[in-house]
């Protein structure tokens, strides 16, 4: 079986993927993942054909006049917006460009790939629509990987911009919004904790706590103390990424109508907030962001970054973005979470963690306001029973081995 994966976004996108294309691997399974010069290096200690043929997901790289002014729905300055009003644009930009410009560009990008790979069957990164049109037109099947855009776009509001896109490559238009998902989708979360909102049971495995090979912490996170709450901060891949690219000369995106996350400050306001918690220890990642150290306390420990499902472990909080991959991770160790949303999926996700009673939103983001939030989670008996719960519901899933043949019996003959 050959198989062809897409991967997009941040290295966490790969890191939701890499299980399962290990276990196609190992069982023999022929697979192509093609993805981004920034990810690729994430699949490179695996036995996997890799290609760096995604462009880079940026806004510049897939905008065009319309998208950037909202289209035909005005919308007043990201300065002028509140919460609310900064969230529903976000969300009308992500399904203009998820369902136009971009499922548009990955499509002419990944179809000389398809033909010459000859695929049975394709796993798509959540974010990638135009692998919907590929599989389409070569009669393949294709599933979503684990992916937070997933979980929160609405198939009936992407479902024009890919029947336009379907007319304009002569495919036939579809009448069912979950053609988006014909073939079923995949995740690592049980149904009684899931974050999808409009998509159907997925084929679920159990989310692993073993993604980088030969995880281990340091010996200096054994000699923290543990007659305290310890607490791990971070801020995923993304928000990183994003300043990397800035360091790096790289041009900002256009006016949207939405205010982008600043990591810097985000991280900060971090670190202050894990200063007040002086009855914690707090391990802040900072993931190559700069960040001022001067005057920190000794209960404070920053480190560029840690093994995040093996630490995750052995924390009593979790203080998050709130993407998806980071949440998962501590569903599997029943880990408590408080979630500082940053863009993209992340405040859904910030709510829905308090929908389940898994943590608490941070809605004020001074560093007061997040240590307060800290604190309420670590005091709530209820939000750890809840959390514990979570990890056993995980642990019923079967290992994603299982996924093998479950999508053997989908392609079924690949002869």
């Amino acid at each position: 079986m050959r198989v062809l994966c897409t991967t997009i976004g941040s290295p966490s996108h790969g890191r939701a993927q890499l299980p399962l294309l290990r276990a196609l691997a190992a069982a023999g399974h022929q697979v192509r993942v093609a993805t981004t010069e920034e990810v690729a290096p994430l699949f490179g200690a695996d036995a996997l054909d890799v290609m760096t043929c995604m462009p880079s997901f940026t806004p510049q790289m897939f905008m065009d006049p319309e998208l950037a002014a909202g289209g035909d729905e005005p919308a007043p300055g990201a300065a002028e917006s509140g919460p609310e009003q900064q969230e529903a644009a976000m969300m009308r930009f992500m399904v203009r460009l998820l369902s136009g410009p971009m499922a548009r560009k990955l499509r002419e990008v990944m179809l000389p790939v398809a033909r010459d790979f000859r695929p049975h069957v394709i796993l798509r990164d959540g974010m990638d629509l135009g692998s919907v049109l590929i599989a389409e037109e070569l009669g393949i099947p294709q599933l979503p990987t684990p992916s937070g855009s997933s979980n929160v776009l609405d198939p009936a509001q992407v479902h024009a911009g890919l029947n336009a896109l379907r007319a304009e490559v002569g495919l036939p238009a579809q009448e069912d919004p979950l053609s988006v998902v014909a073939h079923g989708r995949v995740d690592y979360v049980p149904a009684s904790f899931s974050f999808a909102r409009h998509l159907p049971a997925p084929l679920a495995y159990r989310q692993t706590v073993q993604v980088d090979r030969d995880s281990t912490l340091p010996r200096w996170v054994a000699e923290l103390p543990t007659d305290r709450p310890l607490v791990w901060a971070a801020i995923g891949t993304a928000l990183p990424l994003i300043q990397k690219r800035k360091e790096q000369g790289e041009e900002q995106p256009p006016e949207m109508p939405f205010e982008f996350p600043d990591p810097v400050k985000t991280l900060q306001s971090i670190i202050e907030a894990a200063a007040k918690l002086d009855e914690c220890t707090v391990v802040v990642a900072t993931s190559g962001v700069p960040v001022d150290t001067a005057g920190l306390p000794p209960h404070v420990h920053l480190t560029e970054r840690l093994p995040q499902p093996v630490l995750l472990e052995a924390v009593d909080l979790f203080l998050t973005h709130g993407g998806f991959n980071s949440i998962r991770e501590a569903l599997r160790t029943g880990t408590p979470l408080a979630v500082l949303p940053q863009f993209g999926d992340q405040p859904p996700n910030a709510r829905r963690v308090e929908e389940l009673g898994l943590g608490r939103e941070i809605t004020d983001r001074t560093p007061d306001g997040i240590a307060a939030v800290c604190r309420e989670v670590l005091a709530d008996s209820r939000i750890a029973a809840t959390a514990s719960r979570a990890r056993l519901e995980m642990l019923t899933l079967p290992e994603i081995e299982h996924a093998v043949a479950d999508l053997e019996r989908l392609v079924g003959d690949p002869a």
